[in-house]
């Protein structure tokens, strides 16, 4: 492909060569139905020429606030063909949430997936700066503010072809590569949201640099089930279908996956950590983890590889997709850098890194540990936000925010997040990332936080995996009548001391948990205490559980304070 693609030339190229060709695989009325290329351009052009006449205008931020459905896909495009900038809202966000992200892109309209979301713009009509235009995919006979909320079917009404065809030749000249295609806000581990500017470029050419480093065919078919306001999903499902001419296929909802991947039968899947965990423990509890081809045979038959990111891959996951024949390949990136910056390969495959540079993208570990990139795909900035640009760019340089190292073979391995960096009072660092991916590689641990800032010592807050747990007092006789008295009793508490001390064995002695909760309820995005790609939100966390932590600091005689000078 050549360096100044743009996301318009890739889709209409796609569309003219390959027309008739299966595209996507979408479930309706309880059944998957399939769409060519030519199909899925038509809705595309339809849409793009509704918003037209809905009154977007060149340069318009039109919010998308959606889940995954056909219509994101098309409206993504659409936008982008009406010489828009897509500025997609995770859907999983409140209503407070979602009205500052579109105060502060100035947006004039807004696509809803239904009443879901509509009810909570409703609820905070009154904090909108402006009176923006609604429209839902679904039925909704609900209003925001003054205005009523429209049916999507408008925008798509019919079209006849010379207008169509005017609408994506403009666009194939008017879109260049430096165009801003579309505007994402970070879900923010801390401090407020920032709007990410990425341009044609940066989305284009990290397409096709991703796609550099895989073996991907046109016969692949791709389940996708990462959200697509994500850049990950967008980027590496999305946009990576459409520069290989391949198939796409949506999964009804994240709890459907499996039976989604028994139906479809995916050669490629994309998804984070908590995903394959899950697996490998289902696989674990059925007996079935010697069995060979099982987790073949558990997503579908057909699958050849997956690839892992936005979190650490716990070593234990790695290893039994290995020995299953099905690669799991790490990679590293950012919203910022469109996302990918590194990646494994079927041929090249490492435990425990995020894989090399892909193509067109330097990487370079600072003197303080910090990872930083250079390349088309780091973004243009953050949206009104000129002070906090100039923080991690300079001289072209993105400055991550992450802690790494590269080996000999220039493979990355991610250590920490400097931001995150737990100071103990004694002056020692600690990667709370690292240690916590050591607890949740155990069986009974779903996942972990670990906090210890200015204190003597660490503590942890350790969500059991419920099945697991469950299994365990079975096993041992331990009368509990509830889930509370199962987390607090005796027996349950020393069977995670236990693990927690063989988890931590290999790490230094400031390192260690000397304490831990366990906690009734798992750490969600619905409690803000996840972003959309399930990275923890620490001191939302931290706040929620503000008690249990102090608690654990107020015990006596359960541990020593440790000296650290």
């Amino acid at each position: 492909m050549p360096d100044d693609s743009t996301l318009v030339q890739l889709f209409a190229r796609r569309a003219a060569d390959d027309g008739p060709r299966t595209a996507i695989h979408v479930k309706r009325d309880g059944a998957y139905t399939s769409l060519t290329w030519r199909d899925v351009a038509r809705d595309v052009l339809r849409a793009s020429a509704g918003l037209i006449d809905a009154g977007v205008a060149p340069g318009d931020r039109v919010i998308l606030l959606s889940e995954n459905r056909y219509e994101w896909i098309v409206c993504d495009l659409a936008i982008q063909f009406a010489l828009a900038i897509n500025t997609p809202i995770h859907a999983p966000l409140t209503g407070e949430q979602i009205v500052w992200q579109i105060n502060d892109s100035g947006a004039e309209i807004v696509l809803l997936s239904g009443a879901a979301q509509a009810e909570k713009l409703q609820a905070v009509a009154e904090s909108l700066h402006r009176d923006v235009a609604c429209y839902t995919f679904d039925g909704c006979d609900l209003a925001i503010g003054r205005r009523a909320i429209l049916p999507f079917s408008k925008l798509q009404s019919e079209q006849n072809d010379d207008r169509l065809r005017d609408i994506e030749l403009q666009a194939l000249e008017a879109v260049q590569p430096t165009s801003l295609a579309t505007i994402l806000y970070t879900s923010g581990t801390t401090g407020e949201p920032k709007g990410v500017m990425l341009t044609q470029r940066n989305l284009a050419s990290n397409t096709i640099g991703t796609l550099a480093a895989f073996e991907q065919t046109r016969d692949d078919l791709r389940l996708n089930f990462l959200p697509l306001s994500h850049i990950f999903g967008r980027t590496c499902d999305l946009y990576t279908w459409i520069v290989t001419g391949s198939e796409l296929a949506l999964a009804e909802s994240r709890e459907t996956v499996v039976a989604d991947c028994r139906a479809l039968r995916p050669t490629l899947i994309n998804a984070v950590p908590y995903f394959f965990d899950k697996i490998y423990r289902a696989i674990c509890d059925a007996g079935h983890l010697d069995q060979p081809d099982v987790l073949r045979d558990f997503l579908g038959g057909r699958l050849r590889m997956v690839c892992s990111g936005g979190a650490a891959l716990p070593d234990h996951v790695f290893d039994f997709f290995t020995r299953q024949g099905v690669p799991i390949l790490q990679g590293y990136g950012l919203t910022e850098t469109s996302p990918v910056i590194t990646a494994c390969t079927p041929m090249r495959n490492k435990k425990g890194t995020v894989g090399p540079a892909i193509p067109d993208v330097e990487v370079r570990v600072a003197a303080d540990g910090e990872i930083e990139t250079r390349g088309p795909h780091v973004m243009r900035g953050y949206y009104k936000n000129p002070a906090a640009t100039d923080e991690v760019l300079h001289d072209g340089w993105l400055r991550t925010g992450d802690l790494g190292a590269l080996d000999d073979d220039g493979f990355l391995r991610i250590t920490g997040r400097k931001k995150e960096i737990i100071v103990t009072s004694g002056g020692k660092n600690v990667p709370p990332v690292m240690i916590e991916s050591l607890l949740t590689q155990d069986p009974l641990i779903v996942q972990a936080l670990v906090v210890g800032d200015g204190r003597d010592y660490l503590v942890a807050l350790l969500v059991p995996d419920p099945d697991n747990l469950r299994s365990e007092i079975v096993q041992r006789g331990i009368a509990v009548a509830s889930r509370e008295q199962a987390l607090a009793h005796p027996e349950v508490l020393a069977l995670y001391e236990e693990r927690v001390r063989q988890r931590l064995a290999g790490v230094s002695y400031y390192e260690q948990v000397r304490k831990f909760q366990l906690l009734p309820r798992g750490f969600s995005i619905e409690q803000g205490e996840m972003t959309a790609k399930l990275s923890l939100r620490r001191q939302v966390i931290e706040k929620h559980f503000a008690a249990e932590i102090e608690a654990m600091y107020r015990r006596t005689g359960e541990a020593e304070c440790l000296d650290e000078t």
